[in-house]
């Protein structure tokens, strides 16, 4: 029985696994309530299975591979029809607007004033009179327009001269050279070992995490 259910877990598991991946990373980046009802379906129609008598490896498959298909079809029409889209992910609503609280988006969102104050003070904002646009987003989160006077500067605004903007590589992660990494930065492992000898480093495995950009060069921390 123990068996059983192990294999069943595995190939649930498993099955999952192929249909997230085919639906793509959106599915975790952008959670909105029609993903969450999926992913509470998905995982009670693998539990359902593995715990039932008369479902087995065959059934698990089916069931998910049905489900992930309907998935998949909301999220291609979703992608071509913008009423669809509404429908199913909802659209963004304006909780602050020009400064002025909008009650009726509030009620109609069910977001009382706490939960207001603590979505903005997330954000860096610890007062609602600091925003002159709040904006509900599909995913629950919220985004702000906060007002002039509580704007950060720019670059532009105090005048400073663009720089060129680096990427930084992970060069070293665990104790083990990232060689992807380290060839994307345009580097090769020649230069690494030299770089850690001026680091007091003997061995990659000294390294805990290993950081390259190329306006600061290489930063390391040890294994302490």
């Amino acid at each position: 029985m123990f068996l059983d259910i192990a294999i069943e877990l595995v190939v649930g598991f498993l099955s999952l696994l192929v249909v997230l991946k085919v639906l793509g990373k959106i599915q975790f980046s952008q959670v909105t309530p029609f993903d969450f009802i999926t992913a509470m379906v998905m995982g009670n129609l693998v539990g359902d299975a593995i715990f039932s008598v008369k479902a087995g490896i065959k059934e698990i498959i089916f069931s998910v591979v049905i489900w992930g298909i309907l998935i998949y079809l909301v999220e291609f029409t979703t992608q071509k029809s913008i009423l669809l889209r509404k429908f199913f992910e909802g659209t963004p609503s304006i909780l602050i607007n020009k400064g002025e609280i909008i009650y009726k988006q509030l009620k109609k969102n069910n977001i009382d004033l706490n939960q207001l104050q603590q979505l903005m003070r997330k954000q860096g904002y610890f007062s609602i009179y600091e925003a002159e646009y709040v904006i509900l987003e599909r995913d629950g989160q919220i985004s702000i327009a906060p007002k002039f006077q509580y704007q950060l500067p720019t670059t532009q605004d105090l005048q400073i001269p663009p720089k060129k903007v680096a990427l930084s590589y992970a060069i070293i992660m665990d104790g083990k050279v990232q060689m992807q990494n380290l060839t994307l930065a345009g580097l090769d492992e020649n230069w690494l070992l030299n770089q850690l000898k001026q680091h007091n480093v003997d061995n990659y495995s000294e390294v805990f995490f290993g950081e390259w950009q190329q306006n600061r060069g290489l930063l390391i921390s040890k294994y302490k």
